[in-house]
Protein backbone atom coordinates (compact mmCIF):
# COMPACT_ATOMS: atom_id res chain seq x y z
CA UNK A 1 0.00 0.00 0.00
CA UNK A 2 0.80 3.31 -0.68
CA UNK A 3 0.15 6.56 1.37
CA UNK A 4 1.47 9.77 3.46
CA UNK A 5 2.79 9.84 7.28
CA UNK A 6 0.88 12.92 8.98
CA UNK A 7 1.72 11.95 12.16
CA UNK A 8 5.29 10.88 14.31
CA UNK A 9 5.55 10.18 17.76
CA UNK A 10 8.96 8.82 17.65
CA UNK A 11 7.86 5.45 17.73
CA UNK A 12 4.91 5.23 15.50
CA UNK A 13 3.85 7.01 12.33
CA UNK A 14 0.71 7.43 11.16
CA UNK A 15 0.01 6.87 7.72
CA UNK A 16 -3.11 7.89 5.76
CA UNK A 17 -3.06 5.43 2.90
CA UNK A 18 -4.44 6.66 -0.89
CA UNK A 19 -7.14 5.28 -0.43
CA UNK A 20 -8.01 7.64 3.18
CA UNK A 21 -7.33 4.70 5.56
CA UNK A 22 -5.20 5.68 9.01
CA UNK A 23 -2.91 3.17 9.45
CA UNK A 24 -0.44 3.26 12.52
CA UNK A 25 3.39 1.83 11.53
CA UNK A 26 6.69 0.88 12.71
CA UNK A 27 9.60 1.43 10.32
CA UNK A 28 11.63 -1.83 8.99
CA UNK A 29 14.51 -2.54 11.46
CA UNK A 30 17.21 -1.87 8.79
CA UNK A 31 15.51 0.87 6.95
CA UNK A 32 18.17 3.72 6.66
CA UNK A 33 18.16 6.51 3.91
CA UNK A 34 21.44 6.85 1.93
CA UNK A 35 23.24 10.52 2.30
CA UNK A 36 21.74 11.55 5.68
CA UNK A 37 22.72 10.63 9.09
CA UNK A 38 19.01 11.34 11.16
CA UNK A 39 17.45 10.02 14.39
CA UNK A 40 14.58 9.38 12.29
CA UNK A 41 14.94 8.69 8.46
CA UNK A 42 11.09 8.77 7.73
CA UNK A 43 9.23 12.03 8.35
CA UNK A 44 5.80 13.92 8.47
CA UNK A 45 5.32 14.40 4.90
CA UNK A 46 6.83 11.66 3.86
CA UNK A 47 4.80 9.40 0.98
CA UNK A 48 5.78 5.89 1.98
CA UNK A 49 4.80 2.06 0.99
CA UNK A 50 3.70 0.04 3.95
CA UNK A 51 3.47 -3.66 4.21
CA UNK A 52 1.05 -5.93 6.82
CA UNK A 53 2.57 -8.93 8.20
CA UNK A 54 0.67 -11.95 9.59
CA UNK A 55 0.18 -10.92 12.95
CA UNK A 56 -1.48 -7.22 11.56
CA UNK A 57 1.71 -5.24 12.32
CA UNK A 58 1.60 -2.49 9.31
CA UNK A 59 5.89 -1.80 8.47
CA UNK A 60 7.16 1.50 6.54
CA UNK A 61 9.43 -0.69 3.65
CA UNK A 62 9.93 2.26 1.25
CA UNK A 63 9.92 5.80 0.66
CA UNK A 64 9.33 7.72 -2.16
CA UNK A 65 11.61 11.11 -3.84
CA UNK A 66 11.29 13.83 -1.48
CA UNK A 67 10.33 17.38 -3.48
CA UNK A 68 12.25 18.97 -0.43
CA UNK A 69 13.06 18.82 3.57
CA UNK A 70 13.86 21.05 6.02
CA UNK A 71 16.61 19.48 8.93
CA UNK A 72 18.43 21.05 11.60
CA UNK A 73 20.83 19.38 14.06
CA UNK A 74 19.51 17.21 16.81
CA UNK A 75 19.46 18.93 20.23
CA UNK A 76 20.68 15.90 21.81
CA UNK A 77 23.20 14.44 19.07
CA UNK A 78 25.44 17.14 17.15
CA UNK A 79 26.65 14.41 14.99
CA UNK A 80 23.08 13.56 13.52
CA UNK A 81 20.21 15.49 12.16
CA UNK A 82 16.74 15.89 12.36
CA UNK A 83 13.92 15.76 9.20
CA UNK A 84 11.31 18.53 10.55
CA UNK A 85 9.25 18.06 7.37
CA UNK A 86 9.41 17.37 4.09
CA UNK A 87 7.53 17.93 0.50
CA UNK A 88 6.58 21.45 1.42
CA UNK A 89 5.01 24.46 -0.58
CA UNK A 90 6.33 26.58 2.09
CA UNK A 91 6.88 27.32 5.68
CA UNK A 92 5.22 29.97 8.26
CA UNK A 93 7.30 30.82 11.20
CA UNK A 94 5.57 32.34 13.80
CA UNK A 95 7.24 35.41 15.54
CA UNK A 96 6.91 37.60 18.54
CA UNK A 97 8.10 40.70 19.92
CA UNK A 98 7.06 40.01 23.44
CA UNK A 99 5.94 36.98 25.29
CA UNK A 100 8.37 35.73 24.67
CA UNK A 101 10.35 37.37 22.47
CA UNK A 102 11.85 36.00 19.54
CA UNK A 103 15.51 36.76 18.27
CA UNK A 104 16.85 37.84 15.43
CA UNK A 105 19.35 35.23 15.23
CA UNK A 106 16.44 32.07 15.51
CA UNK A 107 14.78 34.24 13.16
CA UNK A 108 17.73 34.34 10.51
CA UNK A 109 18.77 30.60 11.49
CA UNK A 110 15.83 29.30 10.06
CA UNK A 111 15.53 31.25 6.95
CA UNK A 112 19.10 30.54 5.93
CA UNK A 113 17.92 26.69 6.89
CA UNK A 114 14.90 27.20 4.57
CA UNK A 115 16.54 29.09 1.52
CA UNK A 116 18.72 25.93 1.77
CA UNK A 117 16.79 23.81 1.00
CA UNK A 118 14.34 25.86 -1.22
CA UNK A 119 11.09 26.23 0.75
CA UNK A 120 9.94 30.04 0.82
CA UNK A 121 9.08 31.39 4.17
CA UNK A 122 6.51 33.45 5.27
CA UNK A 123 7.16 35.39 8.62
CA UNK A 124 4.07 35.53 10.45
CA UNK A 125 4.14 38.21 13.25
CA UNK A 126 1.52 37.34 16.24
CA UNK A 127 0.36 38.61 19.27
CA UNK A 128 0.30 41.95 18.10
CA UNK A 129 -2.98 42.60 20.52
CA UNK A 130 -0.66 43.06 23.36
CA UNK A 131 2.21 45.10 22.16
CA UNK A 132 2.64 49.03 23.49
CA UNK A 133 3.12 51.91 20.84
CA UNK A 134 6.85 51.28 21.73
CA UNK A 135 6.70 47.55 20.80
CA UNK A 136 4.69 48.29 17.75
CA UNK A 137 7.60 50.52 16.46
CA UNK A 138 10.11 47.72 16.76
CA UNK A 139 7.70 44.95 14.96
CA UNK A 140 7.05 47.50 12.14
CA UNK A 141 10.89 48.02 11.86
CA UNK A 142 11.67 44.20 11.86
CA UNK A 143 8.60 43.92 9.23
CA UNK A 144 10.26 46.18 7.06
CA UNK A 145 13.96 44.47 7.54
CA UNK A 146 12.71 41.07 6.09
CA UNK A 147 10.54 42.94 3.52
CA UNK A 148 13.38 44.49 2.02
CA UNK A 149 15.73 41.54 1.96
CA UNK A 150 12.41 39.74 0.08
CA UNK A 151 10.42 37.80 2.64
CA UNK A 152 6.73 38.18 3.24
CA UNK A 153 5.38 39.26 6.37
CA UNK A 154 2.44 39.36 8.15
CA UNK A 155 0.79 40.60 11.38
CA UNK A 156 -1.92 38.90 13.62
CA UNK A 157 -3.55 38.11 16.29
CA UNK A 158 -4.49 34.37 16.41
CA UNK A 159 -5.91 35.17 19.80
CA UNK A 160 -8.10 38.15 18.66
CA UNK A 161 -8.66 36.43 15.19
CA UNK A 162 -7.41 39.49 13.89
CA UNK A 163 -5.59 38.74 10.35
CA UNK A 164 -7.24 35.27 10.13
CA UNK A 165 -8.39 36.38 6.48
CA UNK A 166 -5.15 36.67 4.99
CA UNK A 167 -3.70 33.74 6.69
CA UNK A 168 -6.47 31.96 5.13
CA UNK A 169 -5.53 32.95 1.58
CA UNK A 170 -1.66 32.21 2.01
CA UNK A 171 -2.35 28.58 3.44
CA UNK A 172 -5.03 27.43 0.56
CA UNK A 173 -4.15 24.29 -1.07
CA UNK A 174 -0.68 24.33 0.09
CA UNK A 175 1.27 22.11 2.49
CA UNK A 176 2.51 24.55 5.04
CA UNK A 177 5.37 24.05 7.97
CA UNK A 178 4.14 25.80 10.93
CA UNK A 179 7.40 26.41 13.22
CA UNK A 180 8.63 28.79 15.97
CA UNK A 181 9.47 29.00 19.15
CA UNK A 182 7.62 27.30 22.10
CA UNK A 183 4.76 29.59 23.30
CA UNK A 184 4.41 32.19 19.98
CA UNK A 185 0.81 30.38 19.40
CA UNK A 186 1.02 28.10 17.01
CA UNK A 187 -1.56 25.09 18.75
CA UNK A 188 -3.55 28.62 19.30
CA UNK A 189 -3.31 29.68 15.98
CA UNK A 190 -4.30 26.27 14.77
CA UNK A 191 -7.44 25.61 16.82
CA UNK A 192 -8.52 29.21 14.83
CA UNK A 193 -7.89 28.03 11.37
CA UNK A 194 -8.91 24.14 12.15
CA UNK A 195 -11.55 24.32 15.03
CA UNK A 196 -11.69 20.25 15.58
CA UNK A 197 -7.98 20.42 16.00
CA UNK A 198 -8.26 20.93 19.80
CA UNK A 199 -4.60 21.31 19.75
CA UNK A 200 -3.11 22.25 23.75
CA UNK A 201 -2.23 25.49 24.37
CA UNK A 202 -0.50 26.42 27.58
CA UNK A 203 0.70 29.63 29.57
CA UNK A 204 3.98 31.46 28.82
CA UNK A 205 6.47 31.28 32.34
CA UNK A 206 5.92 34.49 34.01
CA UNK A 207 9.36 33.76 35.68
CA UNK A 208 11.30 33.64 32.07
CA UNK A 209 8.50 34.50 29.59
CA UNK A 210 9.60 31.66 27.55
CA UNK A 211 7.08 29.06 26.24
CA UNK A 212 6.25 25.60 27.62
CA UNK A 213 6.03 23.03 24.96
CA UNK A 214 2.38 21.77 24.07
CA UNK A 215 3.19 19.90 21.20
CA UNK A 216 5.61 16.72 21.61
CA UNK A 217 4.61 15.14 18.04
CA UNK A 218 4.91 16.14 14.86
CA UNK A 219 1.45 16.26 12.91
CA UNK A 220 -0.04 17.04 9.63
CA UNK A 221 -3.48 18.42 10.15
CA UNK A 222 -6.16 18.92 6.98
CA UNK A 223 -7.32 22.13 6.37
CA UNK A 224 -11.06 22.42 5.83
CA UNK A 225 -10.46 24.38 2.23
CA UNK A 226 -7.76 21.81 0.93
CA UNK A 227 -4.43 22.04 2.02
CA UNK A 228 -2.54 20.84 4.96
CA UNK A 229 -0.48 22.32 8.32
CA UNK A 230 2.11 20.48 9.64
CA UNK A 231 2.76 21.52 13.54
CA UNK A 232 5.61 20.31 15.55
CA UNK A 233 7.27 20.93 18.79
CA UNK A 234 8.20 24.21 19.60
CA UNK A 235 11.87 24.73 18.53
CA UNK A 236 13.66 26.71 21.50
CA UNK A 237 17.33 26.56 19.06
CA UNK A 238 17.81 25.84 15.17
CA UNK A 239 21.00 24.42 14.55
CA UNK A 240 21.61 24.14 10.78
CA UNK A 241 23.17 20.96 10.14
CA UNK A 242 25.37 20.59 6.70
CA UNK A 243 25.88 23.60 5.28
CA UNK A 244 29.06 24.12 4.56
CA UNK A 245 30.97 27.97 5.36
CA UNK A 246 31.21 28.54 1.75
CA UNK A 247 27.87 27.88 1.01
CA UNK A 248 26.62 30.20 3.95
CA UNK A 249 26.61 33.43 1.96
CA UNK A 250 24.12 32.75 -0.60
CA UNK A 251 21.46 31.37 2.06
CA UNK A 252 21.66 35.34 3.16
CA UNK A 253 19.53 37.35 0.27
CA UNK A 254 20.99 40.28 0.87
CA UNK A 255 24.84 39.34 1.93
CA UNK A 256 24.81 37.11 -1.56
CA UNK A 257 24.03 40.04 -3.63
CA UNK A 258 26.74 42.43 -2.07
CA UNK A 259 29.38 39.41 -2.11
CA UNK A 260 29.41 39.96 -6.14
CA UNK A 261 31.86 42.92 -5.39
CA UNK A 262 34.33 41.88 -2.79
CA UNK A 263 37.73 41.60 -3.54
CA UNK A 264 38.23 38.39 -3.21
CA UNK A 265 36.07 35.28 -4.30
CA UNK A 266 36.48 33.31 -1.44
CA UNK A 267 35.77 36.20 1.15
CA UNK A 268 34.30 34.96 3.98
CA UNK A 269 33.16 38.73 4.70
CA UNK A 270 35.12 38.70 8.43
CA UNK A 271 38.31 40.18 8.03
CA UNK A 272 39.80 40.49 4.33
CA UNK A 273 40.42 43.24 2.69
CA UNK A 274 38.32 45.11 -0.23
CA UNK A 275 35.09 43.04 1.28
CA UNK A 276 31.93 44.70 0.27
CA UNK A 277 29.41 43.23 2.75
CA UNK A 278 31.20 44.86 5.76
CA UNK A 279 31.52 48.09 3.56
CA UNK A 280 27.68 47.09 3.27
CA UNK A 281 27.14 47.28 6.67
CA UNK A 282 29.19 49.68 7.72
CA UNK A 283 27.13 51.83 5.41
CA UNK A 284 23.55 50.00 6.53
CA UNK A 285 22.56 48.87 3.52
CA UNK A 286 22.96 45.23 5.31
CA UNK A 287 21.89 45.39 9.13
CA UNK A 288 23.69 45.00 11.41
CA UNK A 289 21.93 41.80 13.46
CA UNK A 290 21.67 39.81 9.95
CA UNK A 291 25.45 40.31 9.71
CA UNK A 292 25.54 39.09 13.15
CA UNK A 293 23.07 35.92 12.72
CA UNK A 294 25.88 35.10 9.49
CA UNK A 295 28.76 35.36 12.14
CA UNK A 296 27.32 33.05 14.47
CA UNK A 297 26.64 30.59 11.97
CA UNK A 298 30.12 30.80 10.89
CA UNK A 299 31.05 29.72 14.47
CA UNK A 300 28.93 26.92 14.13
CA UNK A 301 30.51 24.91 11.52
CA UNK A 302 34.31 26.48 12.92
CA UNK A 303 32.99 24.43 16.90
CA UNK A 304 31.53 21.76 14.80
CA UNK A 305 28.49 21.27 17.65
CA UNK A 306 24.79 22.37 18.10
CA UNK A 307 24.92 26.19 19.20
CA UNK A 308 22.28 26.20 22.20
CA UNK A 309 19.26 28.84 22.62
CA UNK A 310 19.36 32.27 22.60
Amino acid sequence: MHGLVVKNTGSWYTVKTDSGQLIDCKLKGNFRLKGIRSTSPVAVGDFVQIVTNAEGTAMITAIDDRKNYIIRKSPNLSKQSQIIATNLDQAFLLVTIKYPETSTIFIDRFLAGAEAYRIPVVLVFNKTDLLNEEERHYQQMMMNLYETIGYHCVEISAEKGQGMEVIDALLAQKVTLLSGNSGVGKSTLINVLIPHAEQRTAEISDAHGTGIHTTTFSEMIALPHGGYVIDTPGIKGFGTFDIEPEELTSYFKEIFAFSKDCKFNNCTHTHEPGCAVRTAVENHYISESRYQSYLSMLDDKEENKYREPY
